[in-house]
């Protein structure tokens, strides 16, 4: 047994011996039990990190671990869901339940499998061609539980559902995630959707790990302050680590890192995890918070 899901040690991936690299240098752990969401701008890398950690790629440099263990040795362990939905288009929809509990006859959960695909009206008989984009993503949702995984890696699950699916099936998900202790690491674009179900961030810009952490002690750890500008002294910023700063008008707002006390003149208020998210995609030279960085996590 391990308390850890997930970790990284400087892992990195390229795509060809002179192509750009997906990711470089990123470190990260992840506690068991958690409902991480793995966010970024298209391209930041989230997909290749899934996919990694699925143990369909392999590395370019640096380690990842599933499970305390490689992720080949971990995958009857994981389940994985990929933004395309690989399924097998001849089958039915039933005979692809089939196929699941074949490969996976120890830990198979038919009830729930059966449950997912029931939720949404779809005929067993039908074919998995013949399935509309958010009905292939039910079926492939219904094959990852099914699996009842110890670690449950979802990319983009949820792009192809009306938000009555998405709201049914991330309410599957979060019963899941606190009957069984299923980790549940979730890429998606929504942040505003993220922040209801998730405790744990992953934030990936440039082909690295900006934020990584407890959601909760991310937020704590930042303030959103304002104040006239004409009552701001010259380099009082400068004291804390910034994020993001901007005049309009005669206000000055900034998010920041506060190192200390604020000064009296600024008025601060909570970020949301869209803010925070927001603030470093729009600042990629902000400095990162992550377990790599000892130093400013304890600031």
């Amino acid at each position: 047994m391990t308390d850890t899901a997930m970790a990284a040690t400087a892992l990195g991936k390229r795509f060809g011996r002179r192509g750009s690299w997906a990711l470089r240098d990123c470190a990260f752990r992840l506690p068991t039990g958690r409902v991480c969401a793995v966010v970024g701008p298209n391209g930041a890398g989230k997909s290749t990190l899934l996919a990694l950690a699925a143990g369909l790629l392999a590395p370019s440099e640096g380690s990842v671990t599933v499970l305390g263990t490689d992720p080949a040795s971990a995958r009857a362990r994981v389940g994985y869901v990929a933004q395309d939905k690989p399924l097998y288009p001849q089958l039915t929809v039933a005979e692809t339940l089939l196929v699941g509990a074949d490969l996976n006859p120890a830990r198979w959960d038919a009830v729930i499998a059966e449950r997912i695909v029931s939720a949404g009206e779809l005929n067993p008989k039908a074919r998995i061609r013949t399935l509309s984009g958010g009905q292939r993503t039910r079926v492939a949702l219904a094959l990852a539980l099914g699996k009842r995984p110890e670690l449950l890696l979802l990319d983009e699950p949820m792009a192809d559902l009306d938000p009555l699916a998405r709201h049914e099936l991330m309410g599957t998900l979060m019963a899941q995630a606190a009957q069984h202790g299923t980790t549940i690491v979730m890429s998606s674009h929504v942040v505003a959707e993220l922040e209801d179900s998730c405790d744990h961030l992953l934030l990936i810009g440039g082909g690295g790990v900006r934020l990584a952490g407890e959601i909760d002690e991310l937020l704590a750890a930042h303030a959103r302050v304002s104040a006239p500008t004409e009552s701001t002294e010259t380099g009082e910023l400068d004291a804390h680590t910034i994020v993001e700063s901007r005049v309009t008008g005669r206000q000055l707002t900034a998010l920041l890192r506060p190192s200390g006390p604020l000064a009296e003149s600024w008025r601060p208020t909570a970020p949301t995890l869209e803010d925070l998210v927001l603030a470093y995609l729009r600042n990629p030279q902000a400095a990162s918070l992550t377990p790599a960085h000892p130093a400013e996590a304890a600031a």
